[in-house]
């Protein structure tokens, strides 16, 4: 019996950005993956369709380092785009698992972004090798556009099909040669948004991105739902009759940046009330607390809130220097370990002789 080993690491978290209809898709891309750059480090990467033709350039790096030189973006040509920034935890890091994934299946090229994460890879992707089908990644994506490729009918068919096979966190960004498709889990899990600017159509992880190139955000992609956006406008496809939304509570906690509306709900603001509850739940004796201090900067917003709750001065004790990336998307134990020493030094005339209430938005690893 044959046996297949496959990489197999904790969820995914990326940035997905794409734009339709404007002849400036590739720069407002750049600036959307600028914005969506503390959901994803490890690499980014834009594809584009003008004329019969993709245009794509994908590289290890972030935003400024991968696209550093203005002719890259004007090499890809076409009014419409998407692009991803990679948080990587299935498959490593190297540029073969670098997205937008692109593939010619019967119905055309398809280039395709991915945030989430597939809990059934292994068992999918054994059965496609089975059947001949050759992966050129470790992505857990690859399997999506296989099981597009050996379906049939309409792009959209294939793609429904496919989305039947899979199970797991997935917010979607598709190009076609004609279409731009957004398409969120039946749990909703991961965010994605669509957004207007003039009479382009924008999809995006968050709403932040869409402030950056001045669109407007129009509503959530809900949960199960599939966008279709061609030169006709936008329609909207419900393939799964039990789609119920069940978003991960981490996009508030963490993930997300504070700006962001998610759900119709500012992300800041409901930081700022989970850090109320904290004060009214943790029962401490408030006399016994001289400040309250956040771990910077993910923290700020529950510490401010616990601080209001409490009436206790809120006060920076912590100094992060934001010349250092987020730390929980560093993937060795020794560099996220580094990484807090260079990120983080305590304000040690603001601590001196102080009660402390320390407040974070969470612990996952014990760095931060």
């Amino acid at each position: 019996m044959n046996k297949y080993y496959f990489n197999k690491r904790p969820t995914e978290e990326c940035g997905l950005f794409g734009v339709y209809n404007n002849s400036d898709a590739s720069s407002l891309t750049a600036l959307g993956l600028h914005a969506l750059q503390h959901r994803g480090q490890d690499a980014t990467g834009i594809v584009t369709f003008s004329q019969n033709q993709f245009f794509g350039h994908r590289g290890i790096g972030q935003v400024g380092e991968v696209f550093n030189d203005p002719s890259i973006l004007k090499k890809l040509k076409g009014s419409s785009s998407v692009g991803h920034n990679r948080y990587g935890t299935t498959g490593e890091s190297a540029l073969k698992n670098v997205q937008p994934l692109f593939s010619e299946i019967l119905t055309g090229g398809v280039a395709i972004a991915h945030n989430g994460n597939l809990t059934n890879t292994n068992t999918v992707k054994k059965e496609l090798i089975k059947q001949g089908a050759i992966f050129q990644s470790t992505s857990d994506t690859e399997v999506i556009l296989h099981l597009m490729s050996k379906s049939s009918g309409d792009l959209l068919e294939r793609l429904i099909f496919a989305l039947k096979e899979i199970t797991g966190a997935y917010s979607l960004v598709i190009l076609s040669e004609n279409s731009l498709i957004g398409v969120r889990d039946p749990y909703g899990i991961r965010p994605l948004v669509i957004g207007k600017l003039e009479d382009s159509y924008i999809l995006s992880s968050e709403s932040c991105a869409l402030d950056i190139i001045g669109a407007k955000l129009v509503r959530d992609v809900d949960a199960g739902e599939i966008i279709e956006i061609t030169g006709n406008g936008l329609r909207s496809i419900n393939p799964f009759k039990n789609a119920n939304l069940k978003p991960c509570l981490f996009e508030y906690i963490y993930f997300s940046r504070p700006d962001s509306i998610l759900q119709g709900r500012n992300v800041y603001d409901v930081r700022k009330r989970i850090g109320e509850e904290l004060a009214k739940e943790s029962k401490l004796d408030k006399d016994k607390i001289d400040i309250v201090i956040p771990i910077p900067d993910s923290g700020n917003a529950s510490a401010l809130g616990y601080s209001n709750q409490l009436n206790k001065p809120f006060e920076l004790g912590i100094i992060r220097n934001h010349y250092t990336g987020r730390t929980f998307i560093e993937q060795t134990g020794m560099s996220r370990n580094l990484g807090v020493k260079l990120k983080h030094n305590p304000n040690s005339t603001t601590l001196k002789n102080k009660r402390i209430a320390l407040i974070d938005d969470s612990i996952v690893r014990g760095t931060t």
